[in-house]
């Protein structure tokens, strides 16, 4: 694997030799694969989760920062796993998930998303970040999942559904679309476009995407994303900004801009030493960031920063002039705002509505929607399920025809794979129609005989 010779002279003299080395030795190791379980298509505690991935999928080890994360001994050919299709976990790159750790560490810090609370991800295709802050959000929060890329956004649709949590919705929108609608969030992960540096090893075509005139529009976007973003973010609420990139153009000079231009708070949280997280590589700056590199830590290239917005209605504890306590008021005022301006979504372009999915009619039959059948509060009474082999299950997923056992009634029947729901089938008797959706659908017509099972949910 070739690296740009602009690359390795400039990432050599941000990281230094030791680090830059560590870094091109991780090309000839092997690439961690890591998931993230679904928690409450588990029905498992953090605790319990360990130990039974530990049994049931040969040795997997805990990702270290994340509750439900864990590295997979080998890469499986997840595509014919149908709990993968199911949502029952999430194949994600390990250094992505220290968005859990950062989540709960906020706590520590005295500020609260508070009741009812919005938040945003703003960049959020494919999914991987958002699935992992709708399943940390308290239940009466409020996700937008967004995507400005069409084709991105459908992807992200597809796995956001499959997740399978309420009050989640999924838009298609430019940033200033948001700042526009007036909307305004307690929370907002800014993941920006960057120039992927930090996924050279895992994905060879961004090596051909990489220059220093990218480097350089790179930057200027995450600024003009940044911007749009800081405008819908509340009085006290939180901004958490990303990279996959390791260049400081695009990462600590980018925080520098955002403390002395928008007024921005840096919020440091606590990791631990064995995690081998890297800090500020930019001489003179030493606000709080987190920086994985390969061949340091376990995991592809991530930054993070976390920020804090200043404000009259700031969520944080204290008192005023008079001596009065305000964070109680102050967390109020914060959260009656921010309920005012998002109950009014402005000309958004919202490809799922985060609402209990109903069906279409269609005659005097009406059909499902398929989300019905894989939404975790699900009306379990409501439809007959149907069990299906390992080999009916990935031809449900192809799409095809399956006949089901005699005993099961006809009409809309809900299929299961080791007791996971999967989606819809019209049961006619001779045959059951498919209704799995049609963009979703596996296109291989390789169907393995046996299944190489991940984890096992009964």
């Amino acid at each position: 694997m070739e690296l740009p010779a602009d690359f390795i002279q400039q990432t050599r003299e941000i990281m230094g030799e030791e680090l830059f080395g560590r870094y091109l030795a991780s090309f000839d190791g092997e690439v961690p694969v890591s998931i993230r379980l679904n928690p409450r298509k588990c029905h498992l505690s953090a605790d319990s989760a360990s130990r039974w991935m530990a049994d049931e999928a040969g040795g997997a080890a805990p990702v270290p920062w994340c509750e439900y994360g864990f590295y997979l001994p080998t890469r499986p050919n997840f595509t014919f796993d149908p709990l993968l299709h199911a949502g029952l976990y999430y194949v994600q790159e390990a250094s992505s998930m220290f968005l859990g750790h950062v989540l709960r560490e906020l706590s520590h810090t005295g500020w609260t998303l508070g009741e009812g609370a919005y938040a945003l991800d703003l960049c959020a295709a494919p999914g991987g970040k958002s699935t992992l802050l709708r399943s940390m959000l308290p239940e009466d929060c409020t996700l937008i999942s967004n995507e400005p890329m069409r084709n991105r956004a459908e992807v992200l649709a597809e796995n956001v559904q499959k997740w399978g949590y309420a009050r989640h919705l999924v838009t298609n929108n430019y940033p200033k679309d948001f700042r526009k609608s007036g909307l305004q969030f307690q929370l907002i992960l800014c993941d920006v476009p960057c120039s992927g540096e930090g996924m050279f090893r895992k994905d060879e075509a961004t090596i051909g995407e990489w220059s220093l005139q990218n480097v350089n529009r790179c930057w200027q976007l995450q600024r003009e994303i940044v911007s749009e973003a800081w405008q819908c973010l509340c009085g006290g609420g939180v901004l958490i900004y990303s990279t996959c990139t390791f260049n400081t153009k695009e990462n600590e000079e980018n925080i520098r801009w955002m403390i002395e231009e928008l007024g921005a708070e840096v919020i440091p949280v606590r990791t631990e030493q064995s995690w081998s997280i890297t800090g500020s590589l930019l001489p003179g700056f030493q606000e709080p960031v987190y920086r994985f590199i390969p061949g340091v830590t376990k995991g592809e290239g991530l930054f993070m920063c976390i920020l804090r917005k200043g404000g009259d209605s700031s969520v944080r504890g204290g008192r005023n002039k008079q001596g009065m306590n305000t964070s109680n008021y102050h967390e109020r005022a914060t959260r009656n705002s921010c309920e005012r301006s998002s109950r009014n979504q402005l000309s958004l372009r919202i490809l799922s509505d985060g609402e209990y999915p109903v069906g279409m009619s269609k005659g005097k039959t009406v059909v499902p929607a398929h989300a019905e059948a894989i939404y975790i509060d699900r009306n379990t009474a409501k439809y007959p399920t149907a069990e299906l082999t390992y080999q009916q299950a990935v031809s449900y997923l192809r799409r095809e025809s399956i006949v089901l056992d005699y005993d099961v009634p006809h009409g809309f029947v809900v299929v299961t794979f080791e007791g996971v729901p999967l989606g819809f089938v019209k049961n006619i008797g001779s045959r059951a129609n498919n209704h799995y959706p049609e963009s979703w659908k596996i296109k291989t017509t390789h169907i393995p005989q046996d299944y190489e099972a991940i984890l096992r949910h009964t």
